[in-house]
C-alpha cells in the first residue's frame, strides 16, 4: 500500500527546481536500531556513479540522463528488533525541520492496522519545489529519504533499484504480484 502511495504521488508530482538538502538528524533513532542503511551520494558522487551506467541500456541511459540534475539523494533506513524500539518523539528532529513555511505536506497516510505512517514533503520557494522529503515509520523500522536537486518527478520512479532508493512498482504491477 505504502509503495503505491508513493509511486502514485511522485509520478504525479511537476518539476523540482534547485537543490534542498535538510538534516537527517536522527541519533536517537540510530542508538536503538539492530540496523542501519547511510546513503549519502552528492552531486559529484552520482555524477561518479553515472559513469558506470551502460549508455547502450535504455534503462541504465534514462537513469543517467535523470540524475544529471540530482544534487544529492540521502537515505536512512534504521531496522528493530522490536515493534516500539523507536517512538514520535525520535522523528520530531526531521518533523521540526520540515514545518517551516517552505515545506508543504503533499502526502500523509496513517494504517491503524499496521501502525505505519508516511509522509511526503516537497520544498517550496515561491511557486517552485526545490526538495522532496519522504518519511516512512513503520513498528519495526524508519527510513528517511531525501531527494534534492532539479528533477523531473515524474521520472523519479526510474531511480528505483538505484543509489539505495527503493524499487517502487506501479499500482498494477504490485496488485498482480500478490
Amino acid at each position: 500500500m505504502k509503495s503505491l502511495l508513493l509511486f502514485a504521488c511522485l509520478t504525479a508530482l511537476p518539476m523540482l527546481a534547485a537543490p534542498q538538502q535538510f538534516q537527517l538528524n536522527l541519533d536517537s533513532v540510530a542508538a536503538k536500531a539492530s540496523e542501519h542503511v547511510d546513503v549519502s551520494l552528492n552531486a559529484a558522487t552520482l555524477q561518479f556513479a553515472a559513469k558506470f551506467l551502460d549508455a547502450n541500456d535504455p534503462d541504465d541511459a534514462k537513469v543517467k540522463k535523470l540524475i544529471e540534475g540530482i544534487e544529492g539523494i540521502y537515505v536512512r533506513h534504521y531496522k528493530f528488533k522490536s515493534a516500539g524500539a523507536w517512538t514520535q518523539v525520535d522523528l520530531e528532529p526531521i518533523r521540526a525541520q520540515l514545518r517551516g513555511p517552505e515545506w508543504s505536506k503533499i502526502v500523509g497516510t496513517t494504517s491503524s492496522e499496521n501502525g505505519a505512517d508516511t509522509e511526503v514533503w516537497l520544498h517550496l520557494a515561491g511557486n517552485k519545489s526545490i526538495g522532496v522529503a519522504i518519511l516512512a515509520a513503520e513498528p519495526n523500522s524508519v527510513t528517511v529519504v531525501n531527494i534534492a536537486g532539479t528533477i523531473d518527478l515524474e521520472s523519479l520512479a526510474k531511480l528505483g533499484g538505484h543509489f539505495g532508493v527503493p524499487k517502487v512498482k506501479p499500482a498494477d504491477k504490485a496488485h498482480e504480484e500478490k
